[in-house]
């Protein structure tokens, strides 16, 4: 993961008797972002990461100030361990058993738990909850299709952290008495949904909006040949109607791992000559990225003009012939 900047804490400077009245004025000129209080981060630092890295950032600062043990959750637990999630606007995550009232103030939302449910261990100097735990809590909380995106990542290995990948046997076997029965049963739908197949965030989230809108269920990494052998390999693929589905979240054109020593002009060029070659194989291509992910029914109308069917409706049946009713 992106090493992060240094953070300026005021406590710091005032145990050395450093001076602490001019932060403000440096933040107001820009050459400090406030990430939470008493914490600041440069400016020109802050901007040049990513927004789940600014998040990230802003766990490492909640622990740096909470003045007492804390376990962060949810989110903040995922971040710290590189399991990607949706984190549009999210606070952050820390658990609780106390259960008088006010548990979320200073910028942190507190999640109120029995004190044997919590499994947590110590990660890049915070304490956070285990990996089955994030997900499984996660999963419980957020909508069915955010809750893909952390789950369909454990599944596999995380060769970053040599990490082996979780089961979905690991995952129901941790499951009982944790949460409420409805909560159980939203949890249970996801992991019996997830998949190892989804090669990124943006294709899990996207799986899960397209099963949301009621369309067929796409074959995942579908590799596609024309007579001079492979052309490449597919996100999503329908072949009722001999559609290529393609989530671009624009790594390809960013992470040297998907550059190859190339420049993202290249790479553009290169992605549209396979594009080409896909059509010329009578398949037709639909293409979306995140914006169209945050737009309501955008996917959904993207993939209704491509001419992607929707799932058979249980009280439909099956034809008897011409005669049915």
């Amino acid at each position: 993961m992106t090493a992060l900047p240094k953070l300026v804490l005021t406590r710091d400077l005032a145990s050395i008797g450093a001076g602490t009245r001019q932060l403000p004025a440096a933040v107001r000129a820009g050459v400090l972002v406030r990430v939470r209080q008493g914490v600041y981060v440069d400016a020109a630092a802050w901007n040049g990461l990513k927004p789940w890295e600014q998040y990230r950032l802003r766990v490492v600062a909640a622990g740096e100030t909470c003045h007492s043990p804390t376990i962060f959750s949810h989110h903040s637990a995922a971040t710290t361990m590189g399991i990607p999630t949706i984190e549009r606007g999210q606070p952050v995550h820390a658990l609780t058993t106390f259960r008088g009232g006010g548990r979320s103030r200073a910028g942190i939302r507190r999640h109120l738990v029995d004190a044997g449910t919590i499994d947590a261990h110590e990660a890049d100097g915070l304490l956070i909850t285990s990996r089955i735990q994030t997900v499984l809590d996660l999963a419980a909380f957020v909508p069915f299709a955010e809750a893909l995106v952390p789950l369909d990542h454990v599944l596999k290995p995380d060769p970053g952290r040599s990490l082996p990948p979780l089961s979905k046997e690991e995952l129901l076997d941790a499951l009982p008495a944790r949460y409420t029965p409805a909560a159980e049963r939203r949890v249970r739908a996801a992991i019996e949904f997830a998949s190892p197949e989804s090669g990124s965030a943006g294709e899990s989230y996207s799986r899960g909006l397209i099963h949301l809108a009621g369309f067929a269920a796409p074959t995942l990494q579908y590799e596609i040949r024309n007579s001079r052998g492979r052309i490449g390999w597919s996100d999503f693929y329908w072949e009722h109607s001999r559609t290529v589905g393609e989530f671009d979240g624009f790594a390809k054109y960013e992470k040297a791992e998907y550059l190859k020593g190339r420049t993202p002009g290249q790479v553009v060029v290169a992605e549209k000559m396979r594009e080409d070659s896909i059509r010329a194989t009578g398949r037709n291509v639909v293409r979306w990225v995140w914006s169209d992910l945050w737009t309501a029914g955008e996917l959904e109308r993207k993939l209704s003009d491509a001419g992607v069917p929707r799932r058979r409706r249980p009280s439909v049946g099956r034809d008897n012939g011409p005669g049915t009713p």
